[in-house]
């Protein structure tokens, strides 16, 4: 199992993230840290559907804090039939070495009910700070 991978069940949506440092785009003497994160969307449950919106709470290493809200993810507002997985890369910049992201999927099944489905808390770090 890798331990860099996040998951969390709610309302039979399963939410995987594994989060990785992108060395090559980060300039740590200039404070500017990369991270990349993988994001795996599975429809547990019986009924399909669509992702609506998501909402992230982004910590950094000293505690400062950013939301940010959206429609869909990476442009798409994908559907998700039964036992089907959406996956998508998306990225994060910091300020400081590590930091942490967690929050929120808002998907609506065929019959126009909301699901609020929870991102996992995962962790952002420079592994060349922590050898």
């Amino acid at each position: 199992m890798n331990s860099n991978l996040y998951t969390e069940v709610s309302n039979n949506v399963r939410i995987e993230v594994e989060p990785s440092f992108v060395k090559e785009q980060s300039k740590p003497e200039e404070g500017y840290y990369f991270f990349a994160y993988r994001v795996r969307i599975t429809n547990l449950g019986d009924i399909p559907l669509k992702l609506l919106s998501r909402h992230w709470i982004i910590r950094d290493g000293l505690g400062r804090q950013e939301e940010v809200r959206g429609a869909g993810v990476v442009g798409e507002q994908p559907m998700l039939e039964k036992d089907k997985t959406y996956t998508y890369t998306s990225f994060c910049p910091l300020t400081t070495p590590t930091g942490n992201m967690r929050g929120w999927y808002f998907l609506q099944d065929i019959r126009g009910n909301e699901i609020k489905a929870k991102i996992p808390v995962f962790f952002l770090k420079d592994p060349s700070r922590f050898n």
